[in-house]
């Protein structure tokens, strides 16, 4: 199975229907480490559905792809059999639905789980007059596309549903494939679809009735309020212009009378006209939005005319989103038609759809991508006046809404956060706690002072003897403060722990070096002062990997240039499957600077390599100065190890991260560095060679360099002395107009410059 856990209980999964969805999900059972089975009505069907998955990336590693056997349910369904957990993800038809968990029940084991993916179809339908025997291991399982991505996962159960199938699959969704499940109630469209197509069927009803235009009001459904950049009318373009009434209709339907969906049609005429002339979205060409061949350029529709036209600049929306729902401009009315009904159709919903707010805000920011929960926007905004207003609006205020005007919706009490949730009595709030086995960087935070700290970082007991070390600057870039904090919490570890973890949270490990300062020093023609930054990196991460102590990388999201060195001397590293790690340097006219270069060759002389093999892999991976898309990808790259340890779950990242460390402490010795093996320049002239035609004019010049880096004589090197040519050579670049170009691009644009 995966790093993680090598005893999971789900080793053989089935997948049927070999959709976009039950191909996806196919893949990242495989991606787990399980053995798949996938079928569909053809099984030339299901094998070219892995093919695809393949293409678009739903696997990891392309060779994940062997861990699925394709068939076909008219003749293989017996290679269901051996299945610990069966997904059915076939059309949204109660009786062809039915009619498939009749045949599974002929073939699977005793104990087997069945789930179905449905968003729409409530569980108590699905096993109405179904064997108690298959009924007692049948639940919902609702995965968001695409399934590898989007960490959401909503659980449904029943009376009916056996306790231990449903402890025994969410360890597995938990651990082995990474998801976040939200528990759901049984209720049509669950938690995210319930809410997200009641704000889509708002969002473009109430665009069409105000008369703004499309650039507007996907500008007012976005950034203002913490929502994907898509908006509106770019989510219904993604979803599908077609797919979107079905599920407001299907939603609509099961729904009784007066729920607030009631009030919004679901293909209005214009959306009915864009299908008769085949306007589907992204899939088809053309929607709200459509790119123009030849042109390079997009093109909007004109709600009202129903033409295209070249898009209009869309307003700049500064400040807090309740400032924007106050304005009685054209944006703001939109602002607060949409947003009202939407923040207080999710406050009507709970204990509905789901329990606690908590549960809503958790489905909402990973199923649909929002930065705040419903409930966290309504404490935003202030649950006080939105209930005013609401009222003021003839709209209705829910009772929980009402509730939480006296404080919001969440609070800190006692170094922990809190929620207002729903009881016969009347609303209480209720602690947060963290799931069993995760340590929450937040929560941490709340409930306890930093052993140490400084503008820059911070170090924090995890408990068990175990330090966290935590980086703090703008997108956690070494600056100069930022390398000082590292050479002296080294100092400072012993005094409080005997292992240390180095490890944050948000989307980024760390960015690298600070790029602004060094492209300043070059500027000033300063080699002095760049040169002591470079020796103060490479100290601070020798000291480090020279640690008395383990020291224990956990990299949960993006690290690169400086951010992938720090891993490089870390003892082990703990990453999530999905990090993102790379020496970019070259990107920017550079070499890693801080021993990334010695510490790849290493790796690569440790898998066998001879010197002229691995120094020729070395220079060829540095110049492409590229980001591996995923720790096993890193793996094969040899950026971590065979022996760091790849966790699927994020949240799980620094509480592994921290048993890791726990179990290097027994006699534990910082490693030796080993003496390097460099080939002949000959060698590395033909590689230079082969590269050259692909290369830009400036990348020719750094693998040039990069071949004087790693020739040798035959005698053997210390990693110091290549460290020490590593640094003559990135002085040499830094001075150079053309990486003085790079890097000015790379800071005004994040995107490099091909010179």
């Amino acid at each position: 199975m995966n790093d993680i856990e090598n005893e999971m209980p789900f080793r053989t999964c089935a997948v049927i229907g070999a959709g976009t969805m039950g191909a996806g999900i196919a893949a990242h059972m495989a991606n787990a480490g399980a053995q798949v089975v996938l079928l569909d009505l053809d099984a030339e069907v299901a094998a070219r559905a892995v093919e695809r998955q393949v293409k678009a990336g739903g696997f990891m590693l392309p060779g994940f792809a062997d861990r699925v056997r394709t068939g076909s349910t008219r003749s293989d369904m017996a290679l269901l059999a051996d299945a610990d957990w069966i997904v059915e993800a076939v059309a949204e038809r109660l009786d062809v639905k039915r009619g498939l968990f009749a045949e599974i029940a002929r073939v699977r084991k005793p104990g087997c789980v069945l789930s179905s993916n449905t968003s729409t179809i409530p569980l108590r339908d699905l096993v109405e007059g179904m064997d108690p025997a298959l009924a007692r291991d049948v639940l919902i399982a609702h995965f968001f596309n695409p399934p590898r991505q989007m960490r959401l996962l909503e659980l449904v159960t029943g009376p009916r549903t056996d306790p231990d199938s449903v402890a025994r699959l969410s360890r597995f969704i938990d651990v082995g494939l990474g998801k976040s499940i939200v528990a759901c109630n049984d209720t049509p469209g669950f938690i995210a679809n319930r809410i997200g197509c009641f704000w889509l069927a708002a969002g473009l009803g109430e665009a069409l009735r105000l008369g703004i235009d499309v650039e507007t009001a996907d500008a007012v459904m976005g950034k203002p309020f913490g929502l994907p950049r898509t908006g509106v009318f770019g989510l219904y373009d993604l979803i599908g212009i077609d797919l979107m009434p079905g599920l407001i209709r299907s939603l609509q339907a099961n729904l009784p009378a007066g729920d607030a969906i009631q009030a919004y049609d679901a293909e209005p005429a214009r959306v009915t006209a864009m299908l008769a002339q085949g306007l589907t979205g992204r899939k088809g060409g053309g929607g709200f939005y459509r790119m123009v061949a030849g042109r390079g350029a997009r093109e909007v529709l004109d709600l009202s005319g129903g033409a295209y036209r070249d898009p209009r600049p869309a307003p700049v929306l500064e400040g807090e989103p309740r400032r924007l729902m106050a304005g009685d401009d054209l944006a703001g009315r939109y602002a607060w038609a949409v947003m009202s009904r939407t923040l207080a159709y999710a406050a009507s919903l709970v204990p509905e759809i789901a329990d606690r707010p908590d549960q809503v805000d958790e489905a909402m920011r990973l199923g649909y991508g929002w930065t705040y929960g419903p409930f966290e926007l309504i404490d935003r905004i202030g649950a006080e006046w939105l209930a005013g207003r609401l009222a003021e609006d003839g709209q209705p205020v829910p009772a929980l809404l009402q509730a939480a005007s006296a404080g919001g919706f969440y609070r800190v009490a006692e170094g922990a956060r809190e929620v207002l949730v729903p009881r016969a009595q009347g609303a209480v709030h209720a602690r947060l706690e963290p799931a069993e086995g995760v340590i929450a960087l937040p929560a941490l935070r709340l409930a306890r002072q930093p052993v140490w700290s400084s503008a820059a970082a911070s170090l924090w007991d995890l408990g068990e003897g175990v330090g966290l070390f935590a980086f703090q600057t703008r997108l956690n870039v070494f600056t100069a403060p930022l390398i000082e904090a590292v050479q002296r919490v080294a100092a400072v570890v012993p005094d409080h722990f005997d292992a240390l973890v180095v490890g944050n949270d948000g989307p980024v490990f760390s960015a690298g070096a600070d790029l602004k300062a060094m492209l300043a020093l070059s500027e000033g023609n300063d080699r002095a002062g760049l040169e002591a930054f470079l020796c103060a990196g490479q100290q601070a991460f020798d000291a480090l990997a020279g640690a008395s102590f383990p020291v224990v990388g956990a990299v949960g999201a993006l690290a690169v240039g400086g951010g992938c060195e720090c891993l490089l001397h870390a003892h082990r590293v703990v990453a999530h499957a999905e990090a993102r790690i790379g020496l970019v340097e070259a990107q920017v006219g550079l070499v890693p600077g801080w021993g990334g270069v010695a510490a790849w060759l290493a790796r690569h002389q440790a898998a066998g390599l001879d010197a002229g093999a691995a120094a020729a892999a070395t220079l060829r991976a540095v110049v492409r100065g590229v980001t591996w898309p995923g720790a096993f990808c890193a793996r094969e790259a040899r950026l971590l190890r065979p022996d760091d340890r790849i966790v699927m779950n994020a949240d799980r990242l620094i509480a592994e991260a921290r048993t890791v460390a726990q179990a290097l402490r027994p006699g534990f010795r910082p490693p030796v560095a080993p003496d390097l093996h460099l080939p002949p320049r000959a060698v590395l002239e033909g590689v230079v060679a082969d590269l050259a035609p692909s290369l830009a004019p400036h990348d020719r010049v750094i693998a040039g360099a990069l071949a004087d880096i790693l020739s040798g004589d035959g005698r053997p090197v210390r990693v110091a002395d290549l460290n020490a040519r590593v640094t003559e050579c990135f002085l040499d670049l830094a001075f150079t107009d053309p990486t003085r170009a790079r890097m000015r691009q790379m800071i005004a644009t994040g995107k490099p410059l091909r010179n």
